[in-house]
This record gives structure tokens, sequence and C-alpha cells, in this order.
């Protein structure tokens, strides 16, 4: 390798930046001991912002576009170096370069269910995902707080700060949007966007841009679905228990027919099978009770008019179909008792 050779290689004349990879947000022109040459040519590309510093001091900073470095272009790093007069000889700084381009399909997610609060149901949990796109917009302050001197910095280094932020800022975006949370599955857009206004601040914070922000999916707790689910099936009755009440019992009919009539158990063997039987027991009772107060109303008629038309094989009937009742456990050994008695008082 000649003199001259070896002269030339040691300043740069050209300075520039071919982005080789995608997903890099900072890269550091490699100097190797070299120093820049009086008027060299600085190259900025769309989508890319240049930045000078000087022993660790963020100078001055260029768009696109290609600049002649001069005192005049350089009027930060001029008065760094405390240069009073046009420089003739090379100089040594750090020449970094960001790229200013939308980083789209960044995912972000509830790795566990997040615990929010909410004016209907108090403490809640769910999970939910989506994505967002953001972009360098302040490379100073991207420097001095994320990227630093490293020789190349890429989005995925960025990636765990900003997930962390997204949920860090759920809940907060959440309350702000007064969205009750029902609502958030069906309201997707409204969510994202108060999300965005939630976590904008703080992506500007630290030098950048949330350009976008989605909410693809908003995961429902189990318990919250099966409650969502029952009161969509009752045409959302709201307070009215009688008829919420009925609705249950109607909805385990089904359930307790499959377990009574299926091979699997019976009865006895399926929790919800005996929640209905439960429920069907109860309305029996009622019914029976309400038919018993009934022949109790008419006992207290005149005597004449109660004892026409009563038989003797009516009241056995009776008795029989009282007693069928308390062998199942419907009617207790006392009530049996109490209307065995009134009944035989008929045919004396």
């Amino acid at each position: 390798m000649g003199l001259m050779s070896f002269i030339k290689k040691q300043f740069i004349d050209i300075i520039q930046w071919t982005e080789d990879a995608d997903g890099t947000l900072a890269w550091r022109f490699p100097m190797d001991e070299m120093e820049i040459q009086n008027g060299a040519s600085l190259t900025v590309r769309e989508s890319q912002i240049a930045l000078f510093v000087n022993e660790g001091k963020v100078a001055d900073v260029f768009g696109p576009g290609t600049h002649k470095l001069t005192t005049q272009t350089l009027p930060v790093l001029t008065y760094l170096k405390n240069w009073d007069k046009l420089f003739e000889s090379p100089f040594k700084s750090d020449v970094y370069f960001f790229s200013t381009r939308q980083q789209v399909d960044q995912k972000w997610g509830t790795p566990q269910p997040i615990t929010i609060r909410d004016k209907d149901f108090g403490a809640v949990r769910l999970r939910a995902f989506g994505n967002y796109s953001f972009r360098v917009a302040d490379p100073k302050l991207f420097h001095t707080e994320i990227s630093g001197t490293r020789e190349n910095y890429a989005v995925g280094d960025l990636d765990g700060q900003l997930r962390g932020l997204v949920l860090q800022n759920i809940s907060n975006a959440i309350a702000s949007s007064g969205i009750p949370f029902l609502d958030l599955a069906s309201n997707q857009l409204t969510f994202a966007q108060a999300l965005t206004t939630q976590l904008a601040p703080e992506f500007a914070k630290i030098g950048l841009k949330l350009e976008g922000m989605t909410v693809q999916n908003v995961s429902l707790p189990e318990e919250l679905q099966k409650i969502l689910d029952q009161k969509i099936g009752m045409g959302m009755v709201g307070n009215d228990m009688n008829k919420f009440m009925q609705y249950q019992t109607a909805q385990s009919i089904p359930k307790f027919a499959e377990g009574a009539g299926g091979g699997g158990g019976g009865v006895a063997g399926d929790a919800m099978g005996l929640g209905a039987g439960v429920a069907l027991g109860q309305v029996l009772a009622q019914n029976l009770a309400a038919g018993l107060q009934s022949g109790a109303a008419a006992a207290q008629a005149p005597a004449a008019a109660a004892a026409v038309g009563v038989k003797a094989e009516d009241v056995m009937a009776t008795l029989e179909k009282l007693g069928d009742l308390k062998s199942k456990g419907i009617l207790t050994q006392e009530e049996f008792d109490s209307k065995k008695a009134e009944l035989l008082k008929k045919l004396i």
C-alpha cells in the first residue's frame, strides 16, 4: 500500500447510511480512528436523520438532503470546538444515523390477566392483545435516553420496554375512557383510541412518536362471560330477580331432562341436573302449597256445603297422592299428618 493511499484512507469525505436491514433505529458511522475531512459531504436520505456528537455532547442535527460540512453548516460543533475562523484541518466527531420510518406491526398483549376497576363489576380481570406502530421523532432525546453510544440499536432491543409501557397504562386508559367493561369487546376502536391518548406522552418522553394502536381482541373472564350470556338470553331484564330466576330454571330444565334420561350417572351425578331438580321441586312445592291453601279455604265454608259431594273414594285417592308426595320428600311427615286429619274429618 502506497503512502498516498494510506493517507487518503485516514480522512472521510463522504458520510452516508444505506440501511441494509429492517428494524434498525440507530446506527453509528464507522470512524475507525479516521477523521472527517473539511468540506466533506453528508448524505441523509428520506426517512433518516443524522446526528453529530462531540465528546459525548450532542451537536448538530441534519435532515434529508446533501450537506457540505463547514462552520456554517455545523454551528453547534463550531461553538463546541471553539472554531473562531474557518477550520482547515480534518476533525474528529461521532456521527449517528436514525431511521424515522414507521416501525409497523409491533405486537403487544397481556401474558397474564390484568385487574382493572369497573363501575359495574368492581375489580375484574381481562386479557387483550393487538399491535401498534411508532417512529423516532426526536433523535437527540432518543440518543440520550435510549440508544446511547451503541454501534447499532434495533427495534428488538426496545420491544420489551414498549410492551411494558402498554401494559402499565392499560388500566389508566380504560379508566379515563369511561367505557364500561362489558362494552370493551364490542368497542375496540374506542379502546384503542383511549390507549393511544394515554401512551402517546409516554412514548414522547423517550423521543418516539406513537403513530397507531389497535386492539384486536379483548377476552372476558369466564365467570363474567356466563353472566353476560344469561343477561342476553333473558332479554336484559335488568334488576327483575323473579324473571332472572325463571330464566335460570328454564335454562336448567333441558340439562335436568338430559341427566334424568341419559345413562351418564343420572341426576345424582350431574350437578346441573341436581340444581334443576331442586328448582323444579320448589316450583311443585309452591303449586302444591297453593292448592292446599285453596283446600283449606274451602274447608272453612259452611259445613253443609263442605259435606255435600265428599266421597270416601275421593278422600282415599287424595291421601294416596299425599303419601306419594311424602315419600318423595316434597311433604314432611307433619304436613302429611295434618292434611290426613283434615281429610278424615270430612268422612265423619
